[in-house]
C-alpha cells in the first residue's frame, strides 16, 4: 500500500504525502507550490479561471484534457502529467502561439480570466493533428470572461492555428515525457490521510468493489464535478473516500453477456467514453455537448450524472427514454437493474449499501426508433437544465405502436410521462393525436417554481417539446435553428 502521490507536473515528477485528500487542485497549486497563476473565480467549476490540462498516455502519445482545478481533489493526479499555464512559455519566457495569439488579438483586458483561456486555447494546440479543430464556441464553453464581449478571444482560437509550433514545444511533450509518464504508471492501491480524512486510491475495478464492499460508508469520487462541490461550497466533512484513478485501465466487458445491445462503461468521463459513441440512438445526439463544459466533461462520469438522482441531470431523461439497463456491482455480486426502478425519491437511488454502477445496456432494435433529446436552459453552453425531454418513438403504418418520454426538471427525480406515452400508444401519427395528448402532462407532473424556472413555465415548455418532436419529425421543412442545435434528431 502505497501512501504518496506521484504525477508529473509541468514535466518534473512530484511527490506527495500527509496531506488533506479533499485538498483541491488549486489550493494546492497555488499555496504549496505558489503557482499562483491559475486563478479561482466561483469554486464550483463554471468559470473556467482555474483551468489546468492533464495528460494521460492514450495509443502511445499523451492525451490532454482541460479540467478545472477548485473542484478536483490533488489525489485525483496520481499518474497524470499535470500542466498549469506557468508550463506554457517557452525557454527565456518566449510566449507559445497560443499565449501569442491573444496578445495579437487583444484577447486580455483585466486579465483575470485570461490564465484559464489560454490553458482551455494550449489543450486545443495539443490534441491530435488528425483531428479535426473543434469549434471554437464549443472550445471554450467552459471559460467565462466578464471584459472582453470574447470576440477577441475567439479570433485568438482560430490565430493561433496559423502560428507555427516552436520547437521547444515539440520536444517537452516528446519521447522523453512520454517515457517519464510511463515510468510513474502502476497497479498499486494509494492510500491518503490527512486532517482525519482519508483517500483510497485504486487502479483497478475489483479493488475498488473489494474496498466499496468493506467500507459501505466511503463516499465515491468519480470526477469529483458534485462531490468537489460538497468540500468548496457546503464546506461538508468527508472523512472517507475512494476513487479509481482517471490514469489506469478498465476493463469495457459487460458484468453478463446474457443480452444484446450497446453497453456504455460507468467510470469513464463524457469526454473519453461518451455515451454517444456507444449507442445507435444516443449516438445522433449532440446533448453531451451541453453538459457544462469541456473542463467539467473531462471528469463527470455517465454514471456520476445518473447516481447522484439529481432530478436536473440531463443524461437520465435521454437513458429513460431508451430503456437502459443499470449493472449494479457489490463486491463479487452483480444485478441489473432497469433504470425506469433506480430513482426513488430526491436524491435517492435502488443502489444498496456497498453496491455502485458499473455500466448500462441497452435493448438491441432491428429498426432504429425515432429517438430526440431537448435541452432548454437559460444559457446555452455551461449550464443547467430548466427542463430537458427525451422521446423515444415507433411509428408504423402510420400509427404509434412505442412511446417512452421522460423528462428531467419536473419532478424530484428524473420521470418518465407514463400518462403522454399511454395517450399517444395505438393512435395516429397526426398532429391531433399530439394536441391530445398535451393534457396527460397534468397527470404525470407537478413541477417547481424554482430559480430556473417556474412551473408554469416548464408545464408550457415540456408540451412545447411533444409538438417540436413531432414538427421535426413528420414535417422536416419546420426545423429553425438559429443557433447550433442542442440535439441532432435521428431516426
Amino acid at each position: 500500500m502505497r501512501d504518496r502521490l506521484t504525477f508529473l507536473l509541468n514535466g518534473e515528477r512530484t511527490v506527495v504525502s500527509g496531506i488533506d485528500p479533499t485538498t483541491t487542485v488549486l489550493r494546492w497549486l497555488r499555496e504549496d507550490r505558489r503557482l499562483t497563476g491559475t486563478k479561482e473565480g466561483c469554486a464550483e467549476g463554471d468559470c473556467g479561471a482555474c483551468t489546468v490540462l492533464v495528460g494521460t498516455i492514450v495509443q502511445g502519445r499523451i492525451r490532454y484534457r482541460p479540467i478545472n482545478a477548485c473542484i478536483a481533489f490533488l489525489p485525483m493526479l496520481e499518474g497524470l502529467s499535470v500542466v498549469t499555464v506557468e508550463g506554457v512559455a517557452g525557454p527565456g519566457g518566449a510566449l507559445h502561439p497560443c499565449q501569442q495569439a491573444m496578445v495579437d488579438c487583444h484577447g486580455s483586458q483585466c486579465g483575470f480570466c485570461t490564465p484559464g483561456f489560454v490553458m482551455s486555447l494550449y489543450g486545443a494546440y495539443l490534441a491530435d493533428p488528425a483531428a479535426p479543430p473543434e469549434p471554437v464556441d464549443d472550445l471554450l464553453a467552459g471559460n467565462l470572461c466578464r471584459c472582453t464581449g470574447y470576440a477577441p478571444i475567439r479570433a485568438a482560437a482560430k490565430t493561433m492555428r496559423a502560428l507555427p509550433r516552436p520547437g521547444w514545444d515539440e520536444d517537452r511533450h516528446g519521447a522523453k515525457l512520454l517515457a517519464a509518464l510511463a515510468a510513474i504508471q502502476h497497479n498499486d492501491e494509494i492510500e491518503i490521510s490527512g486532517n482525519g480524512r482519508t483517500m483510497r486510491v485504486v487502479a483497478k475495478i475489483d479493488q475498488f468493489a473489494a474496498y466499496y464492499a468493506a467500507h459501505p460508508d466511503a463516499r465515491i469520487v468519480a470526477g469529483a464535478t458534485d462531490v468537489g462541490l460538497w468540500v468548496t461550497k457546503q464546506g461538508r466533512d468527508l472523512p472517507r473516500l475512494l476513487h479509481l484513478r482517471l490514469a489506469s485501465g478498465h476493463d469495457d466487458t459487460p458484468t453478463s453477456d446474457r443480452f444484446e445491445g450497446k453497453w456504455v462503461n460507468y467510470i469513464s468521463a463524457f469526454s473519453s467514453h461518451s455515451a454517444c459513441r456507444h449507442n445507435d440512438a444516443l449516438g445522433t445526439m449532440e446533448l453531451h455537448r451541453r453538459f457544462a463544459g469541456p473542463q467539467v466533461r473531462a471528469l463527470g462520469t455517465i454514471g456520476g450524472n445518473i447516481a447522484n438522482a439529481s432530478p436536473i441531470g440531463d443524461l437520465a431523461p435521454a437513458y429513460l427514454a431508451r430503456g437502459a439497463i443499470a449493472h449494479l456491482r457489490r463486491g463479487m455480486e452483480h444485478r441489473m437493474l432497469p433504470l425506469d426502478d433506480f430513482f426513488l425519491a430526491y436524491g435517492k437511488t435502488a443502489l444498496q449499501p456497498g453496491e455502485f454502477i458499473t455500466g448500462f445496456h441497452f435493448e438491441a432494435h432491428d429498426e432504429p426508433p425515432l429517438f430526440a433529446v431537448y435541452k432548454v436552459s437559460k444559457r446555452f453552453d455551461d449550464d443547467i437544465s430548466a427542463v430537458c425531454g427525451a422521446f423515444e418513438l415507433r411509428v408504423a403504418q402510420g400509427f404509434i405502436t412505442h412511446a417512452r418520454i421522460a423528462y428531467g426538471g419536473m419532478a424530484a427525480t428524473p420521470k418518465r410521462a407514463k400518462a403522454v406515452e399511454a395517450a399517444l400508444i395505438g393512435r395516429a401519427w397526426t398532429r391531433a393525436t399530439i394536441d391530445a395528448a398535451l393534457n396527460a402532462y397534468d397527470t404525470d407532473f407537478s413541477p417547481i417554481d424554482d430559480m430556473r424556472a417556474s412551473a408554469r413555465y416548464r408545464r408550457e415548455v415540456a408540451r412545447n417539446l411533444l409538438v417540436r418532436c413531432y414538427l421535426e419529425q413528420a414535417e422536416p421543412a419546420t426545423k429553425t435553428r438559429l443557433v447550433d442545435p442542442a440535439v441532432v434528431i435521428g431516426g
